[in-house]
């Protein structure tokens, strides 16, 4: 009997038809793909390319109903857990100090072994740079695999275009953005993990009330963040449809025209 669970592996390819393009995410689909647990809830648009993340007891409960009958959401499936402790298993092998194997083995060990590894790697920083482009590469194969077995094709995003507008032009530029920046991962989940470790030691200098407004503030930012990315998905569908209606309608008004015309 097979042990595989959803989440363990990367999909196979099933994609059959045309492929769908879409400028895609990257930094929030690696959120997303990472973030496995039960109470989030992934969804990628698929005219945005926007990661919506849904957490269950903040967001408005009625939100899964409103997403699932919206056909321009697709549901992210995040690396299981599972798999991801492998990923562990297998980067301890590749580590050259021994004293440091030892101890990356040993905190992998019982509950809580996620947050024991990253501490440990926290003071040697050579490993953690492997660590962070370790994960990102087998992330990044888990995305790629989910999006073609989803017919997507990833386009470049929009919003740089006025980025450097010093920059010299290059004709011999490359159009094609299909691939997942290789680096862009690693750090941003470098600077993620910097700023967990920095809140981790504020929150050892703190006391009972001040931790109780931190945790209440933590709360309010993920309300809002899922709140509004909502909004900002309805309010595209939104012009989405007034658009298509404007659109529809342009003929009418051209024949209503003539018609008002003719009689001259």
């Amino acid at each position: 009997m097979s042990n595989t669970h959803a989440g363990d592996q990367p999909p196979e390819s099933s994609a059959a038809g045309p492929l769908r393009e879409v400028p895609v995410d990257w930094e929030a689909l690696e959120d997303a793909f990472e973030n496995n647990a039960p109470e989030v809830h992934s969804y990628l648009h698929l005219t945005t390319g926007e990661v919506l993340r849904v957490v269950d007891g903040v967001a408005d409960p009625t939100m899964h109903v409103r997403i699932a009958s919206d056909g321009t959401y697709l549901r992210i499936d995040p690396v299981s857990s599972r798999e991801q402790y492998r990923w562990m298993e297998r980067f301890i092998p590749m580590v050259d100090a021994g004293e440091l194997r030892d101890r990356l083995t040993q905190a992998i060990d019982g509950k809580g072994a996620f947050r024991r590894f990253k501490d440990v790697l926290m003071s040697f920083a050579p490993e953690r740079e492997r660590w962070f482009v370790f994960r990102s590469e087998r992330l990044r194969t888990f995305m790629e695999a989910w999006l073609t077995a989803h017919a997507i094709r990833p386009i470049a995003r929009p919003e740089w275009q006025d980025e450097n507008p010093t920059a010299p032009e290059s004709d011999g530029a490359p159009d094609s953005t299909d691939e997942v920046p290789k680096s862009q991962g690693g750090r941003r989940a470098r600077s993620a993990e910097m700023l967990r470790q920095q809140l981790k030691e504020l929150g050892d200098t703190l006391g009972p009330r001040d931790l109780d407004v931190v945790v209440s503030f933590g709360e309010f930012l993920k309300a809002r963040r899922a709140a509004r990315g909502f909004m900002h998905h309805q309010e595209h569908a939104t012009h989405e449809r007034a658009a298509s209606s404007v659109a529809g309608a342009a003929p009418l008004v051209q024949v209503e025209g003539m018609e008002a015309k003719s009689p001259s």
